[in-house]
């Protein structure tokens, strides 16, 4: 029989391992974020492909100190999914069955992002489709994901909604697109979900506060699970008269509906 590909959560504070801080913010104990039933599939799996090796050890470690692990972290055998080169034309799909190898054999293999849930605003839905193709079963497990609870806490659309990733770093193409997702928006009664790279973070909020109209609601949720993290949602307007500053290492989502 085949073994399964488990999408296994990982907290949102990007792996600190449990004993520091992110962005000045306590890591919270790894029970307050993940269900328990993630924390024991992840302690008894073997096999992994993962986003970021350094993280999901650092994870592992935390999933350690509440359920054991099946064997020492040392004796994991861990992948990373590869990583499409930068700069470069659109290369073919790198073939990931060798990947998957372990569940063709009767292993299950856990799959684990650098945050929340695989596959969702994530390279890990390459996987996935590879073991569909292969007939290996998917499951998912329960854990967080960054868009939707800050789309929860937005207060904005919750029925009719787009996720677009990031947008062009050219300050001009960043406000076109700006100002067409708007424009969606009003047309098709939609919120609308971006991301940045946190150290981006302001440039994103500067361009949005300068290139939505005044009336366009703005969400903004930053370091979500973490002890200090905050949404706030509010007119583009009144963001412009009482703006906020977004650290430049914290994860945030911006939500926006006209």
């Amino acid at each position: 029989m085949k073994g399964h590909l488990l999408l296994i959560p990982s907290p949102l504070d990007f792996g600190t391992g449990g004993t520091g801080e992110a962005g000045g913010a306590a890591v919270p104990d790894i029970r307050q974020v993940l269900p328990m039933g993630a924390l024991e599939a992840a302690a008894g799996l073997r096999h992994w492909v993962v986003e970021n090796a350094r993280t999901a050890r650092a994870v592992l470690k935390r999933v350690n100190a509440v359920v054991p692990l099946a064997v020492p972290l040392q004796q994991l055998q861990i992948a990373e999914l590869p990583r499409p080169p930068k700069g470069r034309a659109a290369q073919p799909a790198a073939d990931l069955r060798p990947l998957l190898q372990p569940a063709l054999q009767g292993h299950d293999i856990g799959l684990m992002s650098e945050a929340g849930m695989p596959a969702v605003a994530d390279p890990g839905a390459a996987l996935v489709a590879a073991a569909h193709g292969l007939d290996i079963a998917v499951r998912p497990l329960p854990g967080p994901s960054a868009l939707l609870l800050a789309l929860a806490a937005s207060g904005l659309d919750g029925q009719r909604f787009a996720f677009n990733g990031y947008l062009p770093v050219d300050a001009a193409e960043r406000a076109a697109r700006i100002r067409e997702l708007e424009g969606l928006s009003r047309r098709a009664v939609q919120a609308q979900l971006v991301i940045e790279t946190p150290y981006r973070n302001e440039p994103l909020l500067a361009a949005l506060l300068s290139t939505l109209q005044g009336s366009t609601r703005l969400s903004v949720s930053c370091g979500l699970t973490l002890a200090g993290g905050w949404t706030r949602s509010d007119t583009v307007a009144r963001w412009r008269a009482q703006p906020r500053t977004l650290p430049a290492d914290v994860p945030a989502v911006f939500v926006f509906q006209a």
